[in-house]
């Protein structure tokens, strides 16, 4: 039988001359060189686990809420909770910056072929796991901020990431499209279906996420398929 994921993430952590999630990003890379498909996921996973224990943090409480939204995020097999769970507090006290763990993180990312996107799939399942106790807090934005400057990403896309999950008045369906009220409908209809294409499930699996991680997919595109209804309706009343 093949080890799982977890089970490769796990033997990394002890096999780390350290008690630090960097040397883990660094075990990705030389441990998994040859595996590329397998790689991807393992850095997925394992920045998923350490930046959202961080980010957890950010506000100086971990609230119930948090920890169920990363295990609504993160659905590990039930024979892997321990391992999730080590992995998890070991982020948790690791010393070593949420910054300077991002941009390795980033680093190992970028030096995969197309592997990009996967950074955006990062700061959505972070959004998810902030606004679970009911609103995000001033400084769980600043370290979605900081992590998506560090990854490099637009303020478009990031304010575009923003609008899917804060909308105090209500979702702006323009804003989560990324689209402007004053675009005629062909050109909003056809950057939704770029969007519906770039953000389809199959492409997240196709992009090297684990399975796990569907719900990520799932809510975004629900989101976007709500956002181009509400304005398809609007525009065919006026």
């Amino acid at each position: 039988m093949m080890p799982s994921i977890w089970d490769r993430l796990v033997s990394m952590v002890a096999a780390a001359a350290s008690n630090a999630l960097s040397s883990v990003v660094e075990a990705v890379r030389t441990l998994l060189e040859g595996d590329p498909e397998t790689r991807r996921q393992v850095a997925f996973s394992v920045a998923m686990i350490a930046l959202s224990a961080k980010m957890a943090k950010a506000d100086g409480v971990v609230t119930v809420a948090e920890v169920d939204a990363f295990r609504d995020v993160f659905k590990f097999p039930a024979d892997q909770a321990a391992n999730v769970a080590r992995l998890y507090n070991l982020a948790r006290q690791d010393v070593a910056g949420y910054e300077a763990y991002a941009e390795k993180m980033a680093a190992l990312c970028v030096s995969c072929e197309n592997n990009c996107p996967i950074l955006e799939d990062i700061i959505d399942g972070l959004f998810h796991i902030a606004k679970a106790d009911g609103l995000i807090h001033e400084k769980e934005m600043a370290f979605l901020l900081r992590v998506a400057e560090i990854f490099g990403m637009a303020d478009e896309r990031f304010e575009q990431i923003t609008a899917r999950h804060t909308h105090v008045d209500g979702r702006d369906p323009y804003k989560v499209l990324g689209v402007s009220p004053e675009d005629d409908f062909p050109t909003i209809r056809k950057r939704y279906r770029v969007l519906a294409s770039e953000h389809h499930p199959d492409r997240l699996m196709a992009r090297g996420v684990p399975a796990e991680f569907q719900r990520i997919a799932n809510d975004r595109m629900a989101v976007l398929n709500a956002a181009y209804a509400e304005i398809e309706k609007e525009r065919l009343a006026a």
